[in-house]
């Protein structure tokens, strides 16, 4: 009911057309006013006012906090990148015509030992992206391919709509392309459990659905940014990485999120281990090194053979 009036008050009227609303009902059915002592209607009008401006400045600079967090993580994102293509580039190297014939022959020497037997067949090469990195269909698991790699706020941009997400909610931004200004009046946002459904008024909706899992309904909340509608709600399970928003949508990879996007001060114990950990073991594996697991197991492995200097380890296959 304040949803339906207060979008019936907007523009002209805009808040103080609700304010009249509300006071116009305390004066007629109540007495809210004349009840009291001199003052002490506004005086707890004042309260509440000022209780719940406390309330709204803290949720912005949170919102406005967790903002300037994903600017900065993605900043991060293109500096790395920038890096990595300097230090690409920085292996190119001029050589001498010595140098340049040195390695044609031994090339050729390798060629020659390598088509030397019927039995012995060239390696191929492993795809890669033109950056000298695996391609990210190698590196993907068989379940894993066709999946999508997600954007920087760990969601997907797709042809109608975006979406971002942390631990524990969710940003679903869909822009209306219309040619006029777009009212709350003029748009329908139905949050369920475990459905979705986001459009305007008289035309097919622009996201209807069955989610992924299940949301706090109550929890929700959206806007409208210029002429993008802008929906925030909370998930159930605030341990796991939605793949996609709607069933109906194609899925990222989990695999490839960046934990670094959700809030770690705000986890429980256990929870914040574990995705630490999830952290490290990413980080360790975009390095080229062992995950903590692997390095577990190595560490393990090297002690037992110095323990047993007596065996021969070295056709041994490990896996």
């Amino acid at each position: 009911m304040l949803m339906t009036m207060a979008q019936q008050n907007e523009g002209q009227h805009g808040v103080g057309g609700l304010l009249d609303i509300y006071f116009g009902f305390l004066r007629r059915k109540t007495d809210f006013f004349t009840g009291g002592d001199p003052g002490q209607a506004e005086q707890v009008a004042m309260k509440k006012f000022k209780y719940h401006q406390t309330l709204a400045i803290k949720e912005k600079a949170k919102k406005d906090a967790e903002k300037e967090h994903q600017r900065k993580i993605k900043e991060k994102m293109l500096e790395k990148q920038k890096r990595d293509r300097e230090i690409e580039e920085s292996k190119i190297c001029e050589v001498t015509e010595e140098e340049a014939e040195e390695i044609k022959a031994k090339d050729s020497s390798t060629t020659t030992k390598g088509t030397s037997t019927n039995d012995e067949k060239p390696v191929a090469a492993e795809a890669t992206n033109g950056s000298g990195e695996k391609a990210d269909d190698e590196e993907d698991d068989e379940d894993d391919k066709g999946k999508i790699k997600p954007n920087y706020g760990n969601g997907a941009d797709l042809p109608n709509y975006s979406w971002t997400q942390t631990l524990e909610e969710l940003e679903v931004r869909v822009p209306l392309k219309v040619n006029y200004r777009v009212r709350g009046r003029d748009v329908y946002c139905d949050v369920g459990r475990k459905h979705l459904k986001i459009g305007l008024k008289g035309q097919p909706p622009i996201i209807d659905g069955e989610t992924f899992n299940q949301m706090k309904a109550d929890e929700s909340c959206w806007t409208i940014d210029g002429k993008t509608i802008i929906l925030t709600v909370e998930k159930i399970n605030k341990m796991e990485w939605w793949s996609r928003i709607v069933l109906t949508d194609p899925e990222i990879n989990t695999k490839k999120v960046s934990p670094e996007n959700s809030k770690l001060g705000d986890l429980d114990g256990e929870t914040r281990g574990m995705v630490e950990k999830m952290m490290y073991d990413q980080h360790r594996k975009s390095a080229g090194l062992p995950t903590s697991d692997e390095q577990k197991k190595q560490d393990m492995l090297k002690k037992f053979m110095s323990q047993h200097p007596e065996m021969d380890f070295s056709k041994a296959k490990f896996t």
